[in-house]
């Protein structure tokens, strides 16, 4: 359990903030919400007081005897404003202590996240970018907004990212590392693809064969691509993970769908990271009829191999990109994987491997997974933890690879 404080500024999407604290508390966290005043506008401290289940703390004078001002931002160990308007991105940039909330971030000595919401006009205007831009060279956190609807007709970017999309940046940052990662933005400028989730080949025009990929790794190998600096593009095939906000998506089903998306953009990327499990064989004809059962007979198929994706774009690749792959093997062991996973290495000619045991079914749709990550010289690094923090290090090994070739 970790002690989180959710600062809520003067905003109509502090109605998410709603949803973001119950995240946190379902997670089992103790999250002490600090609303402004403005925000007691839009949702009463009734309110975030009965989905914390704590106390509600809104002015510098309430327990003066505790010194609140100071006590909280010390006492915390992640502070997240959601949503961070206009106003307060600009009173946080320069230092302003005019209430509770900006007292708060004073003092905290722990990772601060925001997530700015505002109109598209305000989020676009050169004032805010400058205050994002000095708050983030301070140390903040401070993730894009997302494009949609807006209050009233109004459409763009500036939109509060999704709860649970906050919920997976915050709580990743509780992690060793990788505040650090995502202050340093030390992927900024670097263009990168990810593919994620499984894909689907057509037996008829109602059945298909896939697997069980979610598209969990994908998506937080995104996520954190993001917080690191980089433009991200994600290819996603089937997923049940929510999306991330600030990439661009491109939706494909079956492989043949895949390495046509993925060729067509690898040649502007700078990182290829293929996180998704296409499916190595297709229907070699498949119907253009729904399939009828035939009395107690079963259905046949021929299969005939889909296209690799992986060794396609590490042959076609450009100087100085760097192309990382997945492998989800099974194996009788931590020896017999090792050498499946050195197997693949040579034989897809990527920089990097990720390799993981899914026996069993392990891994897939997990919140958890345990990777090795290997070079042609041997293991880069090992790690069991959650997805978020595995995304993370695998592009540790990215960031050192493009620094030492």
């Amino acid at each position: 359990m970790s002690r989180i404080l959710l600062g809520v500024a003067g905003g109509i999407a502090a109605y998410k903030a709603c949803l973001l604290l119950r995240l946190f508390t379902e997670a089992g966290h103790e999250v002490t919400v600090v609303p402004t005043p403005g925000a007691l506008n839009f949702v009463g401290e009734a309110t975030w007081a009965a989905l914390s289940g704590r106390p509600v703390r809104t002015e510098v004078w309430q327990d003066a005897d505790q010194v609140p001002h100071v006590a909280l931002g010390r006492r915390a160990e992640l502070v997240v404003v959601a949503p961070a308007t206009a106003d307060l991105l600009s009173r946080a940039a320069t230092g302003r202590a005019d209430d509770l909330l900006t007292n708060v971030l004073l003092t905290a000595t722990c990772p601060v996240l925001m997530a700015p919401a505002m109109h598209t006009e305000m989020w676009l205007h050169p004032a805010t970018r400058a205050n994002v831009a000095t708050l983030r060279e301070r140390g903040a956190i401070v993730l894009d907004p997302d494009s949609g609807r807006l209050t009233g007709a109004d459409t763009g970017p500036g939109r509060l990212p999704e709860p649970a999309d906050i919920e997976q940046v915050a709580l990743s940052l509780l992690t060793s590392g990788v505040a650090e990662a995502a202050r340093a933005r030390d992927l900024l400028g670097v263009r990168l693809a990810v593919s994620a989730g499984g894909t689907r080949e057509a037996l008829d025009p109602v059945r298909h064969l896939g697997n069980a990929s979610s598209g969990r790794m994908g998506m937080a190998i995104a996520r954190a691509a993001l917080l690191r600096g980089a433009e991200v593009t994600v290819v996603a095939g089937a997923t049940t993970a929510p999306p991330v906000t600030g990439a661009e998506v491109v939706s494909v089903t079956s492989t043949g769908d895949l390495a046509a998306a993925m060729t067509t953009l690898a040649p502007e990327m700078d990182v290829i990271v293929m996180a998704a499990a296409p499916s190595d064989f297709t229907p070699a004809e498949p119907s253009s009829v729904k399939l009828k059962k035939d009395g107690d007979s079963g259905l046949e198929l021929r299969l005939a191999q889909t296209t690799d994706v992986l060794a396609a774009l590490v042959r076609s690749r450009r100087d100085g990109q760097v192309i990382v792959g997945f492998a989800a093997e099974t194996a009788a062991g931590p020896d017999e994987l090792l050498e499946l996973g050195r197997a693949k290495l040579a034989r897809k000619g990527c920089d990097l491997l990720v390799l993981n045991d899914v026996s069993g079914g392990a891994v897939f749709g997990a919140a958890d997974n345990t990777v090795t990550i290997l070079d042609s010289a041997g293991v880069v690094d090992r790690v069991g933890a959650d997805k978020n923090l595995v995304a993370h290090r695998i592009l540790d090994a990215v960031v050192n690879w493009r620094k030492s070739h």
